[in-house]
């Protein structure tokens, strides 16, 4: 299926298969973290030299929630993972979708993605019944990644440290 108003970027269902090409995504996106000198999100090194990292991702794309999104020539641009809330969050007290994860490559291609896949999860929280979302996301920094969730029409709910990475967690009604 294509993305509303992008006719050149597919969303699919994510399968094992995308596991190579999405840690590629994560490793773009941590070396240009690197490069405006973010080193505590998510580290320094690629996820793909990392098993842990890579063991994630791999769980990530095999679950009934995930989904890709390939350019015109079969390069992946972006992951979203929807599902069930972190275990390291408080549990939901109503129906609710879950982002478990949401990723864009830095490509220029894939300018404006994560905000478009943000509301694909709004289409998929309503066709499963459930009126509202919630995301984690970190904390540190300049505070840029809580603004983007914001500017997306999520609310700070709490704050959360998980093994000294600060996280704040956000939710949006439907």
């Amino acid at each position: 299926m294509s993305i509303q108003g992008v006719e050149a970027w597919v969303i699919r269902r994510a399968s094992a298969a995308d596991v190579p090409a999405v840690l590629q995504v994560f490793d773009g996106v941590i070396a240009w973290f690197v490069s405006r000198g973010n080193t505590a999100q998510w580290g320094t090194e690629p996820w793909s030299a990392l098993p842990r990292r890579v063991d994630q991702v791999t769980q990530a794309c095999v679950l009934p929630g995930a989904w890709v999104v390939e350019a015109p020539d079969g390069l992946i641009l972006a992951a979203l993972v929807l599902g069930e809330s972190m275990p390291y969050v408080p549990a939901a007290c109503q129906p609710e979708v879950y982002v478990r994860l949401l990723i864009a490559a830095r490509d220029v291609r894939a300018r404006g993605l994560g905000r478009r896949l943000l509301a694909f999860a709004d289409d998929q929280a309503r066709a499963a019944g459930a009126r509202r979302l919630r995301v984690d996301c970190y904390a540190g920094g300049t505070g840029e990644l809580v603004r983007f969730y914001e500017a997306c029409g999520y609310q700070r709910l709490s704050t959360f440290e998980l093994e000294g990475w600060p996280g704040q967690l956000l939710g949006r009604n439907l």
